[in-house]
Parts: C-alpha cells; sequence; structure tokens
C-alpha cells in the first residue's frame, strides 16, 4: 500500500521518498541525527518521524524501527521499517543490499578507482581509525570511482562494500583525499557550508513482497557548486 507523500510534523529538509506498511524512506538533510546521541534526543530523524507516524499524538503505540544510521553531517537516502518483521529481514539481508555515495575530496586521487580496505576501531574520543590489527578491527571495504576532477577537487562515486562507523570519511582520509568539510579527519575550512558527502541511492529487497526496489535522492547543489557541472550518472 502506498501513502501520500507529506512532510507534516517533519523538520525543514526531511522528505518522505516512499511510504507502504513495512518500511519508510526519506531524503535526510546534512546536520540532522539519525537517532539520538547523548547530548540530543529529539533533532533527530528518528524522532521525527515516530511523531509523523503517530499524527503528533503522543500516547499513540506507532512506532518506527531503526535500520541502518547516516552520520549528521552526511546528507541522503535513510530506510527505517515500520514493524520488527521488516526490520529483521532488512538488517539480515544489509549485505546484500547496494548503497552508492556521492563525495567531493580534496585533491586529486591516484588511481580513477579502487577498493580501499582496511580494519577500523574506535578510540574513546568515539574517533575511527585505521589499525593493522585484524583481531581488533572491523573489516572496512569502500569502492570509488572519479567521476569528475578540477584543479582543488575530485568528485567521486562511492560503493559501500561494508557499514562501519565513519568507514568513506576514514578511508578517504587514509589516501590523502579527505572530504570537503569534515573536520574531524579533514582540516577546518570556515567557508565550507557542509560536509560534500551524501547516500545518492539504495536499492534492496521489499521485506514483504521480495521485490527489489532502488531509492535514489537529488544531489545537493553543494556539489556543483564545488566541481562545476556533474555528468549524467543515471547508472548510479
Amino acid at each position: 500500500m502506498n501513502f501520500p507523500k507529506t512532510n507534516k510534523h517533519l523538520p525543514k529538509g526531511l522528505y518522505i521518498i516512499y511510504e507502504d506498511d513495512a518500511i519508510l524512506v526519506v531524503d535526510k538533510p546534512t546536520g540532522l541525527l539519525s537517532i539520538s546521541s547523548e547530548t540530543e534526543t529529539k533533532r533527530t530523524a528518528y524522532y521525527a518521524l515516530t511523531d509523523y507516524v503517530r499524527k503528533g499524538y503522543a500516547r499513540s503505540h506507532k512506532r518506527i524501527f531503526i535500520v541502518h544510521r547516516l552520520d549528521k553531517d552526511t546528507s541522503g537516502v535513510l530506510v527505517f521499517a515500520k514493524h520488527e518483521t521488516a526490520k529483521f529481514f532488512l538488517q539480515d539481508n544489509w549485505k546484500e543490499t547496494r548503497k552508492k555515495y556521492l563525495a567531493v575530496v580534496h585533491g586529486k586521487c591516484k588511481k580513477d578507482s579502487d577498493i580501499i580496505t582496511s580494519y577500523l576501531m574506535e578510540t574513546k574520543a568515539l574517533k575511527v581509525y585505521s589499525t593493522p590489527d585484524k583481531k581488533s578491527g572491523k573489516l572496512a571495504q569502500t569502492a570509488y570511482r572519479v567521476i569528475k576532477e578540477t584543479n582543488d577537487y575530485s568528485l567521486l562515486e562511492i560503493d559501500l562494500l561494508t557499514g562501519r562507523k565513519h568507514q568513506i570519511r576514514v578511508h578517504m582520509a587514509d589516501a590523502g583525499n579527505t572530504v570537503v568539510g569534515d573536520s574531524k579527519y579533514g582540516k577546518h575550512e570556515a567557508h565550507s557550508q557542509r560536509m560534500a558527502l551524501h547516500a545518492l541511492s539504495i536499492s534492496f529487497k521489499h521485506p514483504t513482497s521480495r521485490k527489489q526496489l532502488t531509492f535514489r535522492t537529488d544531489i545537493p547543489d553543494i556539489f556543483q557548486k564545488l566541481v562545476g557541472h556533474i555528468p549524467s550518472i543515471d547508472d548510479l
């Protein structure tokens, strides 16, 4: 069952792409948390969408379920489940889910395409880093290809082969091509409006119908401002 698109009860910039009885797919803006943190519990996509399915009625028992997350400063497609059966199906089949990102990074990449592989660990200060320790670290693989280069930047299509925290940001920093606007793993840029990392599309089997679905978001304006005209990437 399809529901009409609406942004009632939603924060500015958070848009519903698709909704049915099992899933809720949204386009999350940069600057909005996916779920609550130690310091923020209400200004999150999860909180806003819970309020949305309850139609603003706090005592309603309706709820949504977290399937995956995006970093606060990463925009793009984000999927929630509307019941536990859908959540478990999506998470159990997450390795088959195809996730495409766009990123603008500093400089020119050494290779036109590559797969970056490392093992990731997190410090007590919540900063992720690559380690040669296979036993302690979690395997992370990021595939990329260069779509366009300028004198200062490179536009990359990124295929997230694993889904570790801050994976793309750490791997691009390891490669010497930090994501534009990423002050945590790159350099502070006073002029940068936002981090140039966007979850462009996601493809997965529907938890009820088992049909393969693909959802895609628009490319944020900041990408074109950084690299100029972006060539057609309809195949992403």
